[in-house]
């Protein structure tokens, strides 16, 4: 009742206001009983009125619509938040080493870590992301030749890190095939012969 009267007076107040003003804090305890922690509810609330903000005209009951698009948009961050845990837990194990992992790969994973991140950046999107060395430096917005240096001395690096493990740089003969296409290398091969 008090909210229609509010509506009605809007001499000095926008409606979007007025329905903020009475509604705000019970849609906080709303996308809370939804489920949602008290900071999201609060960006679901923002996004709501800064779609009402957006409205060329006020909705035949303004209310009820606030509440349906809090609600829908409080259930599409609920099932966006699931997502996202979920994908994150998978993904946890996309960058673990495998319990198969060779002695040499586990050494090539470690001197890859020791890397000052420029250099591992450029041979990570390198070796297996098959980037040629223009399309780092735009990336990057490097120039190629800081691109291909520090590539260079990155393998330098990784194959005197390498030499000097107990494992050893493992030798790989280059074929033709290899050749012809070195995007399909085995990365730790890339890395062993630079």
């Amino acid at each position: 009742m008090m909210m229609k009267m509010s509506l009605n007076s809007m001499d000095e107040v926008t409606w979007q206001q007025a329905l903020y003003e009475e509604r705000a804090a019970g849609l906080l305890l709303y996308g809370r009983a939804l489920g949602l922690s008290h900071s999201e509810s609060e960006d679901v609330l923002h996004e709501v009125f800064a779609q009402l903000l957006q409205l060329p005209a006020t909705p035949a009951q303004p209310v009820h619509y606030c509440l349906r698009s809090f609600r829908n948009r409080a259930l599409n961050c609920k099932r966006g938040l699931w997502r996202r845990l979920t994908r994150e837990l998978q993904s946890k194990g996309w960058f673990e080493p495998s319990d198969a992992a060779s002695e040499f790969e586990t050494q090539a994973m470690h001197c890859l870590a020791d890397l000052p991140p420029p250099q591992r950046e450029v041979i990570v999107l390198k070796i297996w992301n098959q980037h040629i060395f223009e399309e780092i430096g735009d990336l990057l917005d490097i120039s190629v030749n800081t691109a291909a240096g520090r590539y260079r001395y990155g393998m330098e690096k990784l194959r005197h890190c390498l030499k000097g493990s107990s494992v050893g740089v493992q030798t790989y003969e280059r074929t033709t095939a290899d050749r012809e296409n070195p995007g399909f290398m085995d990365p730790a091969q890339a890395v062993a012969k630079g």
